[in-house]
């Protein structure tokens, strides 16, 4: 088969874990989950609502919600500003359905892509019925989240502290809690202990969720963990992967977009496009005789292949799209926009 070139996509795709780095084709696709499920009519005594899951950067804020709702639905890294996309994750219980919204972390912005984000976390305040404001519980309370307590004591909305990172607290953590209580009692705040890594104190966790919740309907249908389409999460894993495999090289200057996923009784196939803003960029993601674009493709196969249980084939190109994080119109075209 012939090599594609740019403005010709490959009809077929390749063998797994082939990639180029080529111009992106101008396609899009659309593949939603759940579309069909029932939403059932919720008993008397049941409760619902949103809850905004807030914080300063990197203190867990996804990987709590992924351990919430028992699924892999957004990525973590240990890369500031990870989560870009306001994302819901669905709990539902017996007796309640939770929907989490992880919000980016709240920072000082330093380029557009970073007052989109700020802004929508913002917005995401407003527009819950309970914010969980999570700090990282291995560190004293600093001014980034005074900074937070700031934003949310401007709100109506009530605000459950969780301190989370329980299990990387030193022996005596008595200083520690103190710090974020005292930011808590100046508020009448209540507060939680936990460790969304492990899972301690998250049981007790939901059940203070529930207790500030008023009753209401099911949002969602009950077997549905979020209200994302699939491609959408598709994209944010070959994303993870560029987070773990770069690191400080190249990762907050990409984006991806899945471009095209076909579907058939046997395998998955997958076209997407990694945007950077340099070419230097580009020749980092590649690698030696393409081994970086090897290793980056590999890892988010086996975790898309987790998230739809089936075989996947998956092609990579990368496209250089300069100061992309500068500009309002980029942002849009990738997806990145105030909600």
């Amino acid at each position: 088969m012939s090599n594609p070139t740019p403005d010709q996509p490959p009809d077929q795709f390749k063998a797994p874990d082939q990639f180029k780095a080529m111009e992106a084709p101008e396609t899009s696709a659309q593949l939603d989950f759940g579309a069909d499920l029932l939403i059932p009519s919720a008993p008397p005594d049941f409760k619902s609502g949103f809850v905004g899951i807030v914080g300063r950067p990197n203190v867990g804020k996804s990987t709590l919600m992924n351990q919430l709702v028992g699924q892999k639905i957004a990525i973590t890294s240990p890369i500031a500003q990870t989560t870009r996309n306001r994302l819901r994750g669905i709990l539902t219980l017996p007796t309640a359905q939770i929907i989490f919204v992880d919000t980016p972390g709240i920072h000082k912005p330093h380029h557009e892509l970073g007052s989109v984000l700020v802004k929508n976390a913002q917005i995401a305040i407003d527009s819950v019925d309970l914010l969980l404001f999570v700090v990282d519980g291995g560190v004293l309370a600093g001014g980034g989240d005074r900074y937070v307590v700031n934003l949310l004591s401007q709100s109506s909305v009530p605000v459950l502290l969780g301190i989370n990172k329980a299990d990387q607290q030193p022996p005596d953590a008595q200083p520690l809690d103190d710090s974020y209580q005292a930011l808590a009692a100046e508020h009448g705040w209540t507060v939680a202990k936990f460790s969304a890594l492990t899972g301690d104190g998250l049981e007790q966790l939901q059940a203070q969720i529930v207790e500030r919740l008023d009753p209401g309907p099911y949002y969602y249908p009950p077997d549905l963990v979020t209200d994302q389409p699939e491609r959408f999460i598709m994209g944010e894993l070959v994303r993870e992967q560029i987070l773990a495999l770069t690191r400080e090289e190249v990762p907050h200057s990409v984006a991806v977009t899945i471009d095209r996923v076909e579907e058939d009784s046997q395998i998955t196939r997958i076209l997407a496009t990694v945007y950077v803003e340099r070419a230097s960029q580009k020749g980092i993601l590649i690698g030696k005789g393409g081994s970086m674009m090897r290793e980056i493709g590999t890892g988010a196969r086996q975790q898309i292949q987790k998230l739809i249980m089936g075989k996947v084939y998956i092609e990579l190109f990368v496209k250089v799209q300069p100061r992309w994080r500068q500009s309002r119109q980029h942002l849009n075209d990738l997806g990145y926009r105030v909600e």
